[in-house]
């Protein structure tokens, strides 16, 4: 049985901590967070394809690659620390090393994290000023701060628990995450920090981790942009003294729970879109393969013409079919059929069905869905897009200052 915590944080999750503070490197919001475990935890990470990686995220990914114990995350906003060269690394591990001192840890227990403008040195004095001030902010209630510190134009905190009961008594599960523009698939601008009371293999949490990841942040699109810092960590520090097996009931339970909390938190990334005013699921169906069908919804989810009219409420199936056809797939364009909702407005050999005054009411509203048919298989997919506004333009065009 899976049960949502309403308005749940990280640090719903027993045996966690954080916090949440400003230590200047923004002009005025909270920019430094910190995510701290009683008990060393096994991890997982899945980050960035992009080839160009920040420092603070190749020193993350190695420590997750090493399969070694983790007790803490530390994370700025307001500075990527990416494209900085051999100062920028060296500033992450400065940075990652005065934590660890703070902590009385090893500097490989602690991951590190930034978001914020590409190009820019840390201001390293106030990094170190906020770090000798965070720790002593450490509490079970510090998960909303840590929550907001994260945030770059984000207009909201998205954070969330789930508990979960298994054979064996109950878990929880808890994540929060930050986006809202250069969001695309292969991990967009964003970040997500999961943590987990369970008992799980580093091996297992990897696995499962990286198929909730392919299902939920990996399926989500604001602008098409795949971003240098993007990662998503889960940390299990084993409280509950309930172990997670593989191949069992109790298994299949904690994969769902994790699934279910992936895509609560990607959705709230997309619903969240700079400048966004529409959530929109895509889901394509009966394709020849799997791949096809991702390919489909990966087109249309990034298409900006598809999304530009979105937000003007227009009933432009063309674009839609006009991105399916342009995505790879194999697919015959006779057989596509469109829905919006439950709604049709194309049908096989090009039917029309279109009623205009019906897809308005549905494109008015702050969330539907997108039904493409594409008639020639049996596979399936569901991704997940925005609207593109006059507002995400203002807001890139001003991101620097």
């Amino acid at each position: 049985m899976l049960q949502f915590i309403e308005k749940g944080t990280v640090t719903s999750t027993p045996g966690f901590k954080a916090a949440g503070i400003f230590c200047g490197i923004k002009k005025k919001k909270k920019d430094l967070a910190l995510i701290y475990s009683e008990e060393p935890c096994t991890a997982a990470g899945t980050f960035t394809l992009n080839k160009v990686k920040a420092a603070p995220l190749l020193i993350s990914r190695y420590i997750i690659n090493e399969g070694k114990k983790i007790r803490a995350v530390l994370v700025n906003s307001g500075n990527a620390n990416a494209c900085t060269g051999d100062q920028g690394y060296n500033d992450a591990l400065e940075s990652q090393k005065l934590a660890a001192e703070k902590l009385n840890l090893k500097p490989d227990e602690i991951l590190i994290s930034s978001t914020g403008v590409i190009g820019k040195k840390l201001p390293m004095e106030k990094l170190k000023f906020g770090i000798n001030k965070i720790v002593n902010h450490l509490s079970e209630c510090g998960g909303i701060d840590a929550a907001e510190a994260i945030l770059t134009t984000d207009t909201r905190i998205k954070s969330f628990a789930i508990k979960i009961k298994l054979g064996s008594g109950g878990i929880t599960i808890g994540g929060i995450c930050k986006g809202s523009g250069m969001i695309a698939p292969n991990m967009a601008t964003m970040l997500g920090f999961i943590t987990t009371d369970a008992i799980i293999e580093t091996s297992l949490l990897q696995k499962l981790l990286s198929e909730a990841v392919g299902e939920s942040f990996n399926k989500i699109s604001v602008d098409g942009e795949c971003s240098t810092n993007d990662m998503v960590i889960a940390m299990a520090n084993g409280r509950s003294n309930i172990a997670i097996l593989e191949n069992t009931i109790d298994c299949q339970l904690f994969k769902d729970g994790l699934n279910t909390l992936c895509l609560e938190m990607a959705k709230s990334i997309v619903a969240d879109g700079e400048g966004a005013t529409k959530l929109v699921k895509i889901s394509v169906k009966n394709a020849k393969s799997k791949l096809d069908a991702d390919l489909v919804g990966k087109s249309i989810a990034n298409s900006s013409l598809v999304k530009t009219a979105i937000y003007g409420q227009d009933a432009n199936w063309g674009r839609i079919l006009s991105a399916a056809g342009q995505s790879g797939a194999d697919i015959i364009p006779e057989k596509v059929s469109i829905h919006f909702d439950k709604l049709p407005v194309l049908l096989p050999n090009y039917n029309l069905a279109l009623d205009e005054e019906s897809a308005l009411k549905i494109l008015m509203r702050p969330e539907f869905e997108i039904n493409v048919d594409l008639g020639i298989g049996t596979e399936e997919t569901t991704w997940w897009t925005c609207d593109l506004t006059e507002q995400y333009v203002k807001i890139n065009s001003d991101y620097r200052t």
